[in-house]
């Protein structure tokens, strides 16, 4: 079932020409990791460029190294973290929202991830408006126990009673909030970056274009990178898996996925070179997606815009970006029955990576930021709204 949401009422006061927007919640800029990192400097770079002015507060992975203080126009606050997966990202938002608090106040804030949706009443208190980006099904993630679980669930329910407006960037997001909580949301997807393609660059890893198959992810069980890396080696296929990922706090699964390859997988670690990167995207034969939680993901964005023939786990937010440039799988024989079907005829992935290319012009990162500046347009002039929906559940989805 589509939703769609309703047309908003005027706004009762007008905004500012040149709106300042706060964005926080996330490991900021630059971006080096994850969707809400490329959505903040794709979209906030472009505010900025139009004049707004742009506060992002993030977190250093080089403490030896300070973040720029501006950044493609955006100014950049720097605040530390505790290196811990369950308070990483509560502790920096909490560092920032006081920084915030005791400052002059934006017009608007975006708060990425509803895990940090406790924090939203001080902000309400503050009388600051706020949209809440709220990622994917975040409870839904492997790496959570029952503890984690329960508590993105109850975060979920305060960012809809908190907000002012919720984002999400899948139809699937979006369906699920209004099933579950009856909430209405603002549908606005990441973009997707025209890559260059290029491949010179693949001979610094004893690669050529075509002449490999690729895998991008961080590893975490959602991602399916074992069952990819599974799934390749019961194939037949000659050329090589090129995995490209790790994760903090992911001893086991990496344990796991190390322990399934064979000499035809080559574990590259994290490769943070863009450059490099892209070209891995566009020399690739093909690349596996195997993400199931997230909502639209960045890296099969940046995939088909580097134009790669993708052949993705299937869900329905994979489906929703790939259509029919895409094909599926579900388990390790069906990967394996692709990537020895895509050795078999390599003239049809090239022309799929055509279909991707032509699908990737959908998402366009001047679009997204035109949805952005409206909707925080709109919030400036409005204000909090003085109603507030109760954050009750329908039951429609189990924990």
């Amino acid at each position: 079932m589509t939703h769609t949401r309703p047309t908003p009422q005027p706004p009762t006061t007008t905004a500012p020409t040149r709106l300042r927007v706060a964005m926080l919640g996330t490991r900021g800029v630059p971006a080096r990791y994850g969707g809400f990192e490329t959505a903040i400097e794709e979209v906030g770079r472009r505010l900025a460029d139009r004049g707004h002015q742009v506060l992002v507060y993030s977190r250093n992975p080089e403490p030896g190294t300070p973040l720029p203080r501006v950044y493609r126009g955006m100014r950049v606050v720097e605040l530390p973290a505790l290196k811990k997966r369950s308070l990483e990202t509560l502790s920096h938002t909490a560092l920032s929202l006081r920084h915030l608090l005791a400052r002059v106040h934006p017009d608007v804030t975006v708060v990425f991830n509803a895990a940090n949706s406790p924090f939203l009443p001080a902000l309400r208190a503050a009388r600051i408006p706020v949209a809440t980006h709220v990622d994917g099904l975040e409870w839904r993630r492997g790496k959570w126990g029952p503890t984690g679980r329960r508590y993105y669930r109850a975060a979920e329910a305060l960012a809809v009673r908190y907000s002012d407006a919720l984002i999400a960037d899948a139809q699937g997001i979006a369906d699920y909030y209004a099933d579950e909580f009856e909430a209405d949301t603002e549908l606005i997807a990441y973009g997707a970056p025209q890559v260059a393609d290029s491949t010179g660059r693949l001979a610094e890893l004893g690669l050529q274009a075509d002449g490999y198959h690729l895998v991008v992810a961080r590893f975490e069980i959602e991602n399916h990178v074992d069952v990819i890396v599974d799934g390749y080696v019961r194939s037949g296929a000659q050329l090589p898996l090129v995995v490209v990922g790790s994760a903090p706090y992911a001893n086991e699964y990496t344990a796991r996925i190390e322990s399934l390859a064979d000499s035809r997988v080559r574990l590259l670690g994290g490769v943070w070179d863009q450059e490099l990167l892209d070209q891995l995207y566009a020399g690739a034969l093909v690349y596996y997606h195997g993400h199931s939680v997230g909502g639209t993901n960045p890296s099969l964005l940046r995939a088909i815009g580097a134009g790669a023939a993708v052949d993705a786990f299937d869900v329905s937010f994979n489906r929703e970006v790939l259509g029919d440039a895409g094909r599926y799988w579900a388990s390790a024989a069906d990967v394996a029955e692709l990537a020895s079907s895509a050795e078999a005829d390599p003239g049809a992935q090239a022309h799929r990576g055509e279909l991707s290319r032509a699908r990737a012009a959908r998402y366009d990162w001047e679009q997204v930021t035109d949805r952005y500046e409206a909707l925080c347009r709109r919030l400036a002039a409005q204000g909090p709204r003085r109603s507030r929906p109760s954050g009750r559940r329908t039951g429609a989805f189990p924990a």
